[in-house]
């Protein structure tokens, strides 16, 4: 793993200062001079660490918590990935379908992106283990030949956190294949409660931390446009 120099830990520390500062800063009390002074030096401290920043990187990104959006913000990413023109893979470990609107938007890209659901959903729906066993195992291989192929950019892995926690498929397993991905290739696991090493591996992770939720607070169903 990455190990920051001293010069780089000094960067953040005076970029973690200078937020500080200026977010505890009356600013409409400022003067335009003061102000710009601020600015001026925050900038130059970004801009010296992005001089020093390296220009290409194959990340592993993790996206767990309890709260709602892990999947919602991968497939930001995959937006973002199909509108510079790269290829996409999207392996579902749980879930056994494309909600309708999410089929709908991304079949516009249907020569960049290759979909498997490969789960049959929750394994309070399914009450088979042995089967649930069986088609995580099957989306592992899967995953492993978009992890592995060079032609793919981007390859989420949704929900495979679960399949990780539910004892499915080993942590070991997966990080193996994960180091087999070329240098380049960006992959994204989703799910709650993504295994320690998983996150010691990975170079981006968010923790998605709930608050409120309309269903378990209100009793408030699904809703299209929101959860699907």
């Amino acid at each position: 793993m990455k190990s920051d120099t001293p010069e780089e830990l000094n960067s953040d520390k005076e970029i973690e200062r200078l937020i500080d500062e200026i977010m505890s800063s009356n600013l409409p009390e400022l003067t335009d001079e003061q102000y710009r002074k601020k600015m001026q030096r925050r900038k130059e401290v970004q801009d010296r660490r992005i001089a020093q920043a390296v220009p290409e990187k194959g990340l592993i990104i993790v996206n767990t918590g309890n709260g709602k959006g892990k999947t919602t913000a991968a497939l930001g990413m995959v937006l973002r990935s199909l509108g510079h023109g790269y290829k996409v893979a999207i392996v579902q470990f749980i879930k056994g379908a494309w909600e309708p609107a999410e089929k709908a938007a991304f079949s516009y890209w249907e020569d960049q992106l290759e979909f498997h659901a490969m789960g049959e959903g929750f394994t309070w729906e399914t009450q088979d283990r042995d089967r649930d066993l069986d088609k995580a195992n099957a989306a592992w291989e899967k995953s492993l030949e978009y992890i592995q192929n060079p032609d793919f950019q981007l390859v989420l892995l949704d929900e495979i956190n679960i399949a990780l926690k539910m004892g499915y498929l080993q942590v070991e397993e997966v990080l193996a294949g994960l180091a087999k991905k070329p240098p380049n290739k960006h992959v994204i696991l989703t799910g709650r409660g993504a295994p320690a090493a998983i996150i010691e591996r990975a170079d981006l992770v968010t923790e998605m931390t709930l608050v409120k939720h309309p269903f378990r607070d209100q009793g408030v169903k699904a809703q299209p446009g929101i959860e699907f």
